[in-house]
């Protein structure tokens, strides 16, 4: 079985990353699960796992340089496959060999979750999602957020990648929460999957290079993560179904 997830949000600065890899550790309490950073013009998984010393990362991968093996590390009870962060990584880095990238992982796995650009702006940023079985979108409680969010779905339908649900992040007021909840049930398809807390120790996990899960595992904003990530149903696809539909997957014009 195996099942792909982008996390993604139509903007930067809702915890994204942070939220990919806690999702990831409390998946992979029942699952094998492979994160990928597929953010590959602004990557930073690799310093919110432990892996900024990395020989080896997707940028190599998708210039030809490495194999997919060579890229995986097993971290914190996940397969991470990170990004590299230069410029000339990024500029030797062939988009599309990211399709080959996927399906070559979803013959080992159960879980692939694709950390995928802030913004829906070029191929490289939006193929994550089209590659997608589904998405899982990263809101803060603004109407702003809640606009970007609403374009993530509109362009994933359109390539027939469904909703698994939302995650709001960063979250301060209950009352802003309650009236942004409100209104998200009436624009997107799928569930609220939790409401994260802001939280110092999502903050002191990035510092310390570690996933929220790892560092502060009793706190709130983890038991949020924990309650979205139960509330996902993996759905069960066939190994070598999904392999050949990433491999023909489209590559789109950024909307």
């Amino acid at each position: 079985m195996v099942e792909a997830f982008a996390v993604a949000s139509g903007k930067g600065g809702t915890g994204k990353t942070t939220s990919t890899l806690a999702l990831g550790m409390a998946l992979a309490e029942s699952h094998d699960v492979t994160v990928v950073d597929a953010d590959t013009g602004m990557a930073n998984l690799l310093f919110h796992a432990g892996l900024s010393e990395a020989e080896t990362t997707l940028h190599d991968v998708l210039s030809g340089d490495a194999t997919v093996e060579e890229s995986c590390y097993e971290r914190f009870g996940m397969t991470v496959v990170p990004c590299g962060t230069s410029l000339d990584g990024f500029r030797d880095a062939d988009p599309a060999r990211l399709r080959e990238v996927v399906a070559e992982l979803a013959a080992d796995t159960d879980v692939i979750l694709l950390d995928s650009a802030a913004a829906l702006s070029s191929r490289s940023a939006i193929l994550p999602v089209v590659l997608a079985d589904r998405v899982v979108v990263v809101l803060q409680p603004t109407i702003p957020s809640l606009s970007d969010g609403i374009k993530v779905q509109e362009y994933a339908s359109s390539y027939g990648t469904g909703v698994a649900g939302l995650v709001f992040n960063k979250v301060r007021d209950d009352d802003a929460i309650g009236r942004i909840a409100e209104k998200s049930e009436r624009y997107f398809d799928g569930p609220t999957l939790a409401t994260v807390p802001a939280s110092e120790a999502a903050r002191e996990a990035r510092r310390a290079g570690r996933p929220l899960l790892a560092h502060a595992p009793d706190s709130d904003a983890a038991a949020a993560f924990e309650d979205a990530a139960a509330a996902i149903d993996v759905r069960d696809g066939g190994s070598e179904a999904v392999a050949d539909r990433f491999r023909s997957a489209v590559i789109p014009d950024p909307p």
